[in-house]
């Protein structure tokens, strides 16, 4: 017994190529964030890091809504942001590149903007970490949009490394700027639904019982249309050729006289 099989067919040669440019890409463009933040953290050895960073509530911390994702505090910060940049930078970039490439700066003055009018008076906030909440919430924010295969599977991976960002957008841990974190996820959701029909859909994939029902139809209409060709017209369709006078006499009461009853 063979039963029909319901896959897609295999991609073609050119959809193939075009997927695998896209990954390349995106992987290429996160390496080189995770670089200039490298390089960034290395040079912070020469200048004080606190002239970048967000100052909640002042003018001067205001700068540092442009500057502050590209400082880190120590290693231990750095190499945790980098991870997340290389893997949800590449799987925003990889699946949605124009609405990850238009929101990026939604993400990036969402992080500044959080620290600087939620932050607590004194502080200081600096970091990725704000621009990885939005990757992420970038990338949930459209499944619910889009709800395509694509946007599902890009959360759920997205969900399984990183899930823990869904909390860390309220206060939870000490020295943890989650105002930045709110304000890059706020960042993210916006882009998400600017941007949602920036990127193609993929083609959905059809299943044998709707295949049977658009063939049924069409041979419905068909049968019908045979149907029209042959038959007679109705009874309504047929011109009238001749019209009853209306004065011929016909149609009218005819009176008997009384009868006599003596």
């Amino acid at each position: 017994m063979q039963l029909p099989g319901h896959d897609h067919p295999p991609d073609s040669a050119a959809q193939r190529a075009a997927d695998w440019l896209r990954f390349r890409r995106a992987v290429v463009a996160s390496a080189l964030s995770v670089a200039v933040l490298a390089v960034v953290h290395l040079a912070q050895a020469g200048f004080d890091a606190r002239l970048f960073a967000v100052g909640p509530g002042s003018v001067r911390g205001l700068f540092g809504i442009l500057t502050a994702p590209l400082l880190h505090g120590s290693l231990e910060h750095i190499v945790a942001n980098s991870v997340a940049v290389l893997l949800l930078g590449t799987l925003a970039g990889w699946v949605y590149p124009r609405a990850a490439l238009r929101g990026l700066p939604l993400m990036w003055l969402g992080s500044g903007l959080g620290a600087w009018l939620l932050g607590e008076p004194g502080s200081w906030h600096l970091g990725a970490s704000g621009v990885t909440h939005g990757l992420m919430f970038l990338v949930m924010a459209l499944a619910v949009l889009r709800r395509d295969r694509a946007a599902i599977a890009a959360s759920m991976i997205g969900f399984m490394f990183y899930g823990g960002m869904l909390l860390t957008v309220l206060p939870r841990e000490p020295g943890v700027s989650w105002q930045s974190h709110l304000g890059g996820a706020g960042g993210g959701i916006v882009a998400a639904w600017l941007f949602r029909r920036f990127d193609p859909r993929p083609p959905r994939k059809r299943y044998s019982w709707e295949l049977e029902e658009e063939q049924a139809a069409l041979e419905a209409a068909r049968a019908e249309a045979e149907r029209a060709q042959y038959e007679a017209s109705a009874a309504d369709d047929v011109p009238v050729i001749w019209n009853r006078p209306a004065d011929d006499g016909r149609g009218k009461i005819l009176r008997f006289p009384p009868r006599d009853r003596g």
